[in-house]
């Protein structure tokens, strides 16, 4: 998958996947008898089956343990046994299974030749349904907990369709690898925070698979080994419409739901994805299968051709950001008076994401020292309280105001209150600031996937790149004195290039691929018009 961070969606590429899947494998409980290795999960009644963790619903949040109108059981999701059966001509260097559709998939360390491999059983199933009368149609968001910007997409998306469709539709949010495949598959997205704190390695991740060659036969292997635990989701939910805004949950789900479907479990269902990045981003986004993917810029959609999808799949919208980044704003002194901050003194945001992370203490003692009591200082530490703990214990210039906040869910009439924000070179943190027209300081990113982010800003002349926290501070210092038309310029560019409707225009689109709600297949008109503007 590829990784993000906390306001804009990254995630792992599939190189831990392999490894996974090899565990699964060489870890299951069947027997290893000498030409044939039999890969599944054994017959199983509706009372034995594992305990499984609550699985996010339409409340979108994560499991509390605890029983709820949010979360349901996976467990009470069950089926009958079944199990796939391998055959492998004997070699010296190990194992490899033959994915099927001509693909060759593998398991890193193998070298053997498969001779037959049915790719899953469907054992969870039941007859497939249309419809039922008097339900809602039901759109089953996936997603993955690596960094906060995947979450942040999906109930953005659930919010643009409330606030769009009211409760006409019943959104479900899932994570379908913590919560629907067994170990060690359901620990993939805790491996994220540690990939990202080594770029050699997370380099190495991405780059690795980014061919087609390699992700498609691993992705392949790894539908044959969870490919129950997967359909186990999609019975349990019996979606309307899947729609993926992870890219690890593009090549297994729609490989499985296909198959549901060609089986007649399950009746006709579109799949989307929905590109939670923002320019350079990794190949598993794009599935040539899917019907509809969205796309935030014509980098990426350039990317999508390159990799055979049809133009007609694609949609160029940009990020969907949540709906309260579309709505007008009081002015700034007015915003100020109702955040406890100093009405005319310029203000500088500092966001540390959802976790805290990045150089924030770093960044406050240079704005501190270089630009003092001539700014007043915003300081978002999200869930880490220690930090915010330690800066609100600090001693800052004589007259400089700092307002030092952690999770916050007002962040559009905080960022539509300050003048320059300082970040990391996170998507859905840089599309919040466009729209609300703040200029950027960035001062990190996460290898390989936000790289493109930066000459995104700088060429656009909406912000600078600058990791040196007292270098930032100078920077900003001239900005918000010498240099204030400038900033101003800078601010008006931004503004321009922000996409407040993009989440409307993904979310109208979207309602016309839920079969049987009574929609027009066709996109939206205003939809039209935004992506073709957008490209220019």
């Amino acid at each position: 998958m590829v990784g993000r961070e906390p306001n804009g969606g990254l995630a792992l590429p599939p190189a831990p996947l392999a490894s996974v899947t090899a565990q699964l494998a060489l870890g299951s409980r069947q027997a290893l008898v000498p030409s044939t290795l039999q890969l599944g999960f054994p017959d199983v009644q509706p009372g034995s089956l594992r305990q499984q963790p609550a699985v996010c619903s339409s409340s979108g949040q994560p499991p509390s343990g605890k029983s709820n109108s949010s979360c349901r059981d996976a467990s009470k999701s069950h089926g009958g046994g079944g199990r796939a059966s391998f055959n492998f001509g004997r070699r010296a260097f190990g194992l490899s299974i033959g994915a099927g559709a001509g693909a060759g998939a593998f398991l890193f360390g193998g070298g053997g030749i498969a001779r037959a491999a049915p790719l899953w059983p469907l054992a969870c199933v039941s007859k497939g349904s249309g419809m039922k009368e008097g339900r809602r149609p039901r759109i089953l968001i996936l997603m993955s907990d690596t960094g906060g910007g995947h979450r942040a997409s999906a109930e953005a998306l659930k919010a643009g369709f409330e606030e769009q469709f009211g409760d006409k539709f019943e959104i479900d949010v899932c994570d379908i690898w913590t919560h629907y495949t067994p170990w060690p598959c359901n620990q993939l997205p805790k491996t994220y925070s540690f990939m990202v704190k080594y770029s050699v390695l997370w380099r190495l991740n991405f780059n690795t698979t980014q061919p087609r060659l390699v992700h498609v036969p691993i992705t392949t292997a790894a539908s044959a080994l969870i490919g129950r635990e997967v359909s186990r989701c999609y019975e349990h939910f019996q979606p309307d419409l899947v729609v993926s805004v992870h890219p690890l949950m593009q090549h297994v789900p729609v490989r499985i739901l296909k198959q549901r479907i060609r089986r007649g479990l399950q009746k006709p269902t579109n799949f989307a994805t929905v590109v939670t990045d923002l320019t350079r981003c990794h190949n598993t986004w794009f599935h040539p299968k899917v019907d509809r993917c969205y796309v935030a810029t014509p980098i990426q959609k350039q990317q999508a051709l390159r990799l055979n999808m049809k133009e007609e799949q694609l949609r160029l919208f940009g990020l969907p950001i949540r709906p309260a980044f579309s709505r007008q704003y009081p002015p700034k002194r007015s915003l100020r008076a109702q955040l406890g901050m100093d009405l005319d003194t310029p203000a500088v945001l500092l966001v540390g994401g959802g976790e805290g992370m990045g150089p924030v203490e770093k960044t406050v003692e240079g704005v501190a020292q270089v630009v003092g009591a001539a700014c007043q200082l915003v300081v978002i530490c999200g869930r880490n309280t220690r930090l915010a703990e330690r800066l609100q214990k600090r001693e800052y210039p004589p007259g400089m105001k700092v307002l030092v906040l952690g999770f916050v869910t007002n962040m559009a009439e905080i960022m539509s209150a300050c003048d320059v924000i300082i970040t990391k070179a996170g998507p859905g943190t840089i599309m919040e600031a466009l729209i609300c027209g703040l200029p950027l300081v960035l001062n990190a990113f996460v290898p390989c996937q936000e790289e493109g982010n930066i000459p995104y800003v700088v060429d656009s002349k909406v912000g600078v790149f600058e990791r040196d926290p007292f270098r930032a501070a100078a920077l900003i210092r001239d900005w918000l004195t010498d240099r204030r038309g400038e900033l101003e310029a800078m601010a008006a560019r931004a503004k321009a290039l922000g996409q407040p409707h993009a989440l409307a225009n993904i979310v109208g689109d979207l309602a016309t691929l839920v079969r049987g709600a009574g929609h027009d297949d066709r996109p939206t008109a205003a939809g039209h018009e935004l992506s073709a503007g957008y490209a220019a």
